[in-house]
């Protein structure tokens, strides 16, 4: 298997204006009139996506539309999806792919994440995050304090988005109740927080490279 292209590489490439980057992720959203279209585009990706690439392709099939994600950024596959779609009238929406981790402060990780891991029946990848095997629910990342912070919420939702959609979700979230806490590192991420002080991140891939 050759080495993971950048997401900046993804997106310099023609033909993938459908699919949108989130942190390891290209999805693409296809909007269907019915569950049969949805099926259908379906059958057509089980067709072209060779046996190596059904290893790291997921799909999600709603009435409403069938979504599509690819562990790698593989630009030729996101290409015949995406013509496949086109060739069964069924148009892409870039602005209803997100993706939703879970986030939580530790002081070391390997005390925290094997209980997570045998509660969800996770896998865990790398020494930080535990993915879902059965790609259902939400990863679980961790990320390192220097010292302990009982006063503080320790766990956050992390939201990342299409990078274009990142500012209007940032401004509706904030119309919404919610205030900035910082954007020192937008627009790779913004912090925000609910009238209570609860913090989430809206996150983009800009700046991941």
């Amino acid at each position: 298997m050759t080495e993971q292209i950048t997401a900046g590489q993804f997106h310099e490439a023609d033909g993938v204006e459908d699919w949108r980057s989130l942190y390891h992720l290209v999805s693409a959203h296809f909007r269907t009139g019915s569950l049969a279209d949805g099926v259908a585009l379906v059958d057509e990706i089980g067709q072209l996506a060779g046996e190596t690439e059904q290893q790291y392709l997921s799909i999600d099939l709603r009435p409403t539309g069938v979504t599509v994600s690819l562990s790698r950024r593989d630009i030729g596959l996101a290409r015949r999806i995406s013509a496949a779609a086109r060739a069964l009238d069924i148009p892409a929406d870039p602005t209803a792919v997100q993706l939703i981790n879970v986030t939580l402060d530790v002081l070391v990780s390997a005390n925290v994440l094997p209980f997570w891991r045998a509660l969800l029946g996770y896998r865990q990848i790398g020494d930080d995050y535990l993915a879902d095997p059965a790609r259902r629910g939400p990863g679980i990342g961790v990320q390192k304090m220097d010292e302990a912070r009982p006063q503080r919420n320790r766990m956050h939702l992390d939201v990342a988005v299409p990078h274009e959609q990142a500012e209007a979700r940032v401004a509706a979230a904030l119309a919404a109740g919610g205030h900035l806490v910082s954007d020192a590192h937008a627009p790779k991420w913004w912090i925000l927080a609910d009238a209570e002080g609860n913090e989430a991140c809206v996150a983009t891939w800009v700046g991941r490279e």
